[in-house]
């Protein structure tokens, strides 16, 4: 395998500009001949396709879901970033550039993030001509937010509803496209195997999931934009039917899979509450502007509200511990995500957290109010407080909320070169699928400005550069020996897992699964905690194969079959997040070997040893996966330890 990043020539700031100055092109009749296939209609997606169709592509778009406004997409609540300096408070391109490289521990890489922060500007013009309703100001010009990881206010939102209003942009340019003709929606349709022909991919094969029936579609290219693969730990912040089957389907078929162990832990969500729990509830980073996180400086008290016998309202300032603001002082309760969720996980450990399971913390508005009033905090926050209170009966303008770190976001995902290409040739992947711009830790407000990035921004021009020599391929009919190989391989592994009929629901094995990896795969890392997950995923697939129960048949719709291929897949990723973890053998981001921290518990680096994407290449079935690397080179930022102090 080749890992070929094609980072153009020129100085970092002059890289993208030079690319587009001389990639190549596709004239408009040139288009008209030839078929894209976009799978996913996130952000990334969505956008990607409504691009593609606009320049006069054929387009086919692919969605699990019964609309493309049901894309995880839509549940993103804080806001997105831009480098736009509207508060003139130092932002830039460059430092934009410097907090994301940064605050993903210096494993990105510097090409594809400068580029990211440069088209960051060209994002929220997009938006705003859509009508996407950004908060203003009073005299009406846009209004940004602190988020963690920046001195700097540079985030925009909507209220706490930003990834929904993005997504309604994207979605009404998409069907736009659909509704000229440009655009074929797929709804409540399942990539199930991604097509090769001739070392290429040149189609997918789907499933319609409310018929069963399987689909064959070619496409000169394929994109994939299905989102990240955290719910492998069953429990997350991710919609139920959110899932990692694209990226693995990429993988079996070549595509280089980097940095599967990088996976992102909100330090704000709402705590598990019971072992019926189906799914986590995010509580917007946004929160943390004027939110402040404490646990009780004492033990006792600590012990007592476990016990009922205390209120947090009861609690003295003085005995309140503002742990992130007393280690952290200069980002205070806004330092990166993975600073704070350890920060809780710390305090927790040592007998300091609150709630029935002293797995939380409080975050607290009492200041806020006090300083702005309860109807400046409603403002801006009401949606969140309103959907905490429905979940936990508790009201948050009066009592602080509890909340505890959750799995959120996949910084690993597929490898892809500069454009965004994998390396299979001509599958493509954007968005939270790819791995290419965050590093060991994303930024909060980085994923939607990602998505919309690489939809609107990047793809158009790079899928041009490969399809220009495709212009000749003619359209394939989906009869090739390829085609219905790959529908036969595709319908044996269905068929496959009807055919166990054994005694276990498909739930009860996810739920091993994902104990599991939050155990050993988790917050804290360490090498036999690894070895043993291991071990224990081997189990779990060997019992998954030989004793999974399900119900029905492949005719017609049925979402335990939908559940038990997507599990199947999470069991891939979750053995090869373990083996990338227990290869990394550093703290860096959101992967925290406990053997690899300094004195004050802080992630240490080995840049002599890591200062690589591990990219793990596909050998078959029960065969160990090859670790290839990439060497990341810093050009522009000084690699350093990271200091939020």
């Amino acid at each position: 395998m080749k890992l070929d990043s094609k980072i153009p020539q020129g100085p970092m700031a002059e890289k993208w500009s030079n690319y587009k100055a001389n990639q190549k092109l596709v004239n408009p009749a040139n288009k008209r001949k030839l078929d894209i296939i976009v799978v996913g209609t996130g952000l990334a997606g969505a956008s990607a396709a409504a691009s593609f169709g606009e320049m006069g592509f054929n387009v086919k778009n692919f969605t699990i879901q019964d609309s493309p406004r049901r894309a995880h997409s839509i549940a993103a609540q804080g806001g997105i970033n831009a480098a736009k300096n509207y508060p003139n408070d130092g932002d830039s391109i460059h430092r934009l550039f410097y907090d994301t490289v940064k605050g993903g521990d210096y494993r990105a890489r510097e090409a594809n993030v400068h580029r990211l922060a440069e088209v960051s500007n060209d994002i929220i013009d997009q938006c705003v001509a859509q009508g996407v309703p950004f908060a203003r100001e009073y005299g009406g010009l846009l209004d940004n937010r602190s988020f963690g990881g920046a001195q700097v206010s540079r985030t925009f939102y909507a209220k706490g509803q930003t990834g929904q209003q993005l997504l309604i942009g994207a979605y009404q340019a998409l069907m736009r496209q659909v509704n000229a003709g440009t655009v074929d929606l797929y709804t409540r349709t399942e990539i199930v195997d991604i097509v090769m022909v001739d070392g290429k991919a040149r189609g997918v094969i789907a499933r319609d999931l409310v018929t069963g029936e399987f689909q064959r579609h070619f496409g000169h290219a394929v994109v994939l934009a299905t989102g990240g693969y955290g719910n492998a730990f069953f429990l997350s912040t991710n919609a139920m039917g959110s899932n990692g089957s694209a990226a693995i389907k990429a993988y079996q078929k070549g595509a280089a899979f980097a940095n599967p162990c990088f996976a992102q832990i909100h330090p704000t969500c709402i705590p598990v509450h019971g072992e019926f729990q189906s799914k986590l509830t995010l509580m917007s980073e946004s929160l943390r502007n004027d939110g402040r996180i404490w646990v009780p400086k004492k033990k006792e008290d600590a012990e007592a509200i476990r016990a009922g016998k205390l209120k947090p309202t009861q609690i003295a300032e003085e005995n309140r511990d503002y742990y992130l603001e007393r280690r952290y002082p200069a980002f205070g309760n806004l330092v990166p995500r993975d600073v704070a969720s350890r920060a809780a996980k710390e305090r927790c450990d040592a007998g300091f957290g609150v709630g029935a399971t002293g797995l939380a913390v409080y975050l607290d508005f009492k200041s806020a109010i006090e300083r702005l009033g309860e109807d400046a905090i409603r403002a801006r926050y009401g949606n969140l407080f309103q959907m905490y209170e429905k979940i936990v009966d508790d009201n948050p303008y009066e009592t602080p909320m509890m909340i505890y770190p959750a799995i959120h976001y996949t910084m690993g995902g597929i490898w892809v070169d500069y454009e965004l290409q994998t390396t299979v040739p001509g599958l493509f992947a954007a968005g939270e699928a790819n791995f290419s711009d965050h590093g060991a830790n994303r930024l909060g407000a980085s994923a939607l400005m990602q998505g919309l990035a690489d939809g609107y921004f990047v793809l158009p021009y790079t899928i041009q550069n490969y399809l220009a020599d495709d212009i000749s391929t003619p359209r394939m009919t989906g009869d090739e020996k390829e085609f219905v190989d790959a529908e036969n391989e595709a319908k044996a592994k269905f068929e496959k897992l009807l055919a166990i009929k054994g005694n276990r629901s498909v739930d009860s094995i996810h739920k091993e699964l994902g104990l599991v990896m939050w155990d050993f795969v988790g917050m804290a890392r360490k090498k036999e905690g690894l070895e043993q997950a291991i071990e224990k995923i081997a189990a779990i697939k060997k019992e998954f194969y030989s004793n999974v129960r399900i119900p029905g048949s492949g005719e017609g719709m049925n979402v335990e079959l939908e559940k038990a291929s997507r599990l199947a897949d999470f069991i891939e990723i979750g053995d090869l997040m373990a083996r990338d973890a227990l290869h990394r053998e550093e703290s860096c981001g959101g992967h925290f070997r406990e053997e690899y921290q300094t004195e004050e518990g802080e992630a240490q680096r080995q840049d002599d040893k890591f200062t690589y994407a591990g990219c793990w290449e596909y050998q078959g079935e029960d065969k160990a996966p090859v670790m290839h690397k990439e060497e990341l080179t810093f050009e522009v930022v000084k690699v350093a330890q990271r200091n939020y102090k």
